[in-house]
């Protein structure tokens, strides 16, 4: 995935996140913790004061900021990231949603499922009962509308949303496109939306109507869980971020050389000697299958696919130390809690190897619906020539008999594949005359370049976490690349979509992962789903900057590019600082706390 970075100091445990707040059960009139909110022509809406810590000190920072530098500005139609593809504005046809806003919704299942999020998000900020309906033919009628209908211009991700002073309309050929137009409505409402106590204010949509579809069918972000391992609750905060900005896949790393952290029921050692780590002395842990059926499902209800990695034949001290046969030499390595990359490797002349293999992989895909299978294959330096290219094309044979399409980094490039296999690029150099020649035999791609999509680079020099091998990336370096024209030699037709990494060896808490992630996610998110002609930087920072008042409003300590015109005093300093967060509750799988 990358050079070996430098050791960090680790930073104690990390704990889960904190419960959602309760929402307003019944009426309308919110009775306790209630924020008094005066619109202006200035402003719509301020946060709370005080907001809930979601994660130690840098929640509370991030609440300081929010009652005291970001006011919002008050949004207008244009004002969502990702850019949608077509926008309209009708400056007469704004709606206010009354008190007894009622949700209409087509008599579907999946669009119900879709009309109860919104309810449940809109709920805590606003009081409202907020009742969901379904009518065979929903209309606003004074509240909102979400209708299933054809629409097949827009594909199956796409949406149309309509603002008039009658209400609301969402309408898309699919759940997952109501879906994003649901979040789309959630961004033009005041940012004191996302608060999780009520606010008494008036909210306002502005009128006009937005036509809206992803440039590419693959967006995803990646979380390592296996330098430091994230429980169950932490994970589904990340998702929360994904499915906010319009992205559909979850690449969770769950094995390497610190940690395997996903139950094999065939392998039990997997789990209960090679789960037992993770870098330095953080504590391990491992998701059972309960744990990933939780995480698969969540995201689903959330229209995001899993894609679990397994990573082979590198990367594996881990699984070595829990079944020693399977090492070249037949030894019991240490286990490993270091940073180094590239040492370790399942011997690909043992049969009992590609025994392992299977049986790995046959679990794992089995609890996981989506088509991919994420099988690492990078840095395996010890595994050179045909050994490595011979033991990737029969564990592509492997996941193909499942059923599965399989996914690798670029480093697969050289082996032959099977129909569809997708290689995920994370060089910095554009000129990868190999990967090239993979898609010329029929590979697509998946871009995160390491110089611009990976979201372990510092933002600056002085940031407290991360590694800088690929070099300081911040807002605008993680915006300004095109993924159709990344990778020379390589048609945009190839390219299914983008991702951006989060890999782990310094990052120890929640707090720390939404440090990293925000700012950057958006703009990752934007390329994978705004039509190129939307790609404007100055555009894009002048949106973006509306999205702080709502981390800070939601109790999320964001990092505060310089490069980003945040509402409030321009000469306040970026927050940087990344305090220690509380310790994590003891480890119910190791024992560890």
């Amino acid at each position: 995935m990358h050079p070996t970075p430098a050791t960090s100091p680790q930073q104690p445990e990390h704990r889960p996140a904190a419960a959602p707040a309760t929402s307003a059960t019944s009426g309308t009139e919110p009775t306790a913790n209630v924020v008094e909110v005066e619109p202006t022509a200035t402003a719509q809406a301020v946060v709370p004061a005080a907001v809930q810590p979601a994660a130690g000190e840098l929640a509370r920072l991030a609440a300081q900021e929010a009652g005291t530098q970001l006011t919002p500005a008050p949004t207008r139609l244009g004002d969502v990231v990702p850019a949608p593809e077509q926008v309209r504005p009708e400056p007469a046809a704004d709606f206010t949603l009354p008190a007894d806003t009622t949700i209409r919704v087509s008599p579907d299942p999946t669009a119900r499922a879709v009309a109860e999020r919104l309810a449940d998000l809109l709920r805590p900020a606003t009081g409202y009962p907020l009742p969901v309906v379904e009518a065979d033919h929903p209309e606003p009628a004074g509240g909102l509308a979400l209708v299933l209908a054809e629409q097949p211009a827009l594909g199956l991700e796409g949406y149309q949303l309509d603002v008039t002073p009658t209400g609301v309309r969402i309408s898309a050929a699919t759940a997952a496109g109501l879906h994003h137009g649901t979040q789309t409505l959630r961004q033009l409402l005041p940012a004191a939306i996302e608060s999780t106590t009520p606010v008494r204010t008036t909210w306002t949509l502005p009128g006009g109507s937005i036509t809206d579809r992803p440039r590419f069918p693959y967006r995803g972000a990646m979380l390592d869980v296996a330098r430091h391992f994230f429980g169950v609750d932490e994970v589904l905060r990340v998702i929360d971020h994904l499915a906010r900005y319009k992205l559909n896949h979850l690449h969770l790393h769950l094995t390497d050389d610190q940690g395997w952290r996903i139950a094999v029921e065939s392998r039990p050692r997997l789990t209960t000697i090679g789960g037992s780590t993770a870098v330095g002395d953080a504590p391990g842990g491992w998701y059972t299958p309960a744990d990933y059926q939780r995480i698969v499902a969540y995201a689903a209800d959330r229209h995001l696919t899993v894609v679990p990695e397994i990573d082979l034949p590198g990367h594996t001290n881990a699984a070595l130390t829990a079944y020693p046969e399977l090492a070249p030499d037949g030894t019991t390595p240490a286990p490993y809690t270091g940073t180094d990359v590239g040492f370790s490797y399942v011997d690909p002349a043992n049969a009992r190897t590609y025994e392992f293999v299977t049986d790995v992989l046959e679990e794992v895909a089995a609890r996981t619906p989506g088509p991919f299978l994420h099988i690492g294959g990078d840095e395996a330096f010890k595994v050179k020539g045909t050994a490595y290219t011979g033991f990737v094309e029969r564990v592509q044979h492997i996941v193909a008999g499942l059923g599965k399409t399989a996914v690798g980094w670029h480093q697969l490039a050289p082996a032959a594949h099977n129909e569809g296999r997708v290689l995920q690029w994370w060089g910095t150099d554009g000129a990868d005359p190999a990967t090239a020649d993979a898609v010329r035999r029929g590979a697509r791609l998946i871009l995160s370049p390491g110089n611009h999509a990976y979201l372990d680079m510092k933002y600056a020099p002085d940031t407290p976490i991360g590694h800088d091998w690929a070099g300081l990336i911040d807002v605008r370096r993680a915006y300004d690349w095109d993924p159709a024209t990344q990778v020379a030699d390589v048609p945009a037709a190839a390219v299914l979509g983008v991702e951006a990494p989060l890999w782990t060896e310094s990052v120890t808490s929640l707090a720390e992962v939404e440090f990293m992630l925000l700012p950057r996610l958006p703009a990752i998110a934007e390329l994978g789903w705004s039509p190129r002609a939307t790609h404007d930087w100055a555009a894009f920072r002048a949106r973006l900057a509306g999205q702080g008042p709502r981390w800070a409003s939601a109790g999320i300590a964001f990092y505060r590019s310089p490069e980003i015109p945040w509402p409030g005093s321009p000469t306040d300093p970026p927050a940087t600082s990344v305090p220690t967060p509380a310790p994590r509750p003891r480890d119910p799988h190791t024992g560890r706390g």
